[in-house]
């Protein structure tokens, strides 16, 4: 009742006002939900890349969310064919994000999902932008944090998988506050 209301507007103007990411704005989060495995059943939190990169105009209730191998995908990678319309999980470092991006894009990529190198950064969201190349990318590009993609990266080596299956984007304002499932290592 007036607790969740209350819990709810304080989450809100954390969001927008307190928030580490250096004036996002709650629009600017995109959220995913990992469906498998089950032990990772959350709904997790990601920035789209600042100035480039396309835009999720399809929602997908069921595709694969790739790690990349090598993990930084700055050059050919070893899974690629697993990469081919699903989407990749690759991490910071390296190279340029614009750069991991047009090497999931080449494999055939539906969007990348860079989680920090940070393994331990479960608040601050790096602002991805261009790099100095004057290249392009048309597959969207987004921010996850460390802990999120270590979490993630975890999961699918304890179980022996080789790749999670996501929803995404989730529209996060249709989901009643008690059903979110966040992750319990982050605060919101």
């Amino acid at each position: 009742g007036a607790a969740m209301l209350l819990w709810l507007w304080l989450w809100l103007w954390l969001c927008v006002w307190c928030c580490p990411a250096r004036g996002l704005r709650i629009h600017e989060y995109l959220y995913f939900q990992v469906l498998s495995p089950g032990d990772i059943r959350y709904i997790f939190t990601a920035t789209p890349a600042k100035d480039f990169g396309g835009v999720f105009n399809t929602r997908y209730d069921q595709i694969h969310l790739v790690p990349a191998d090598p993990p930084e995908a700055c050059g050919e990678l070893n899974n690629g064919v697993f990469i081919q319309d699903q989407i990749a999980l690759v991490e910071r470092g390296g190279c340029s994000f614009l750069s991991k991006t047009r090497v999931i894009q080449e494999h055939g990529g539906r969007a990348v999902i860079i989680a920090d190198n940070a393994y331990d950064n479960d608040s601050f969201y790096i602002e991805m932008i261009q790099d100095s190349s004057r290249r392009t990318a048309d597959i969207p590009a987004l921010f996850l944090l460390g802990r999120d993609g270590y979490m993630i990266r975890r999961s699918l080596e304890q179980h022996g998988l080789p790749w999670a299956i996501i929803s995404i984007p989730v529209n996060v304002t249709s989901i009643p506050t008690y059903e979110m499932m966040q992750p319990p290592w982050t605060f919101w």
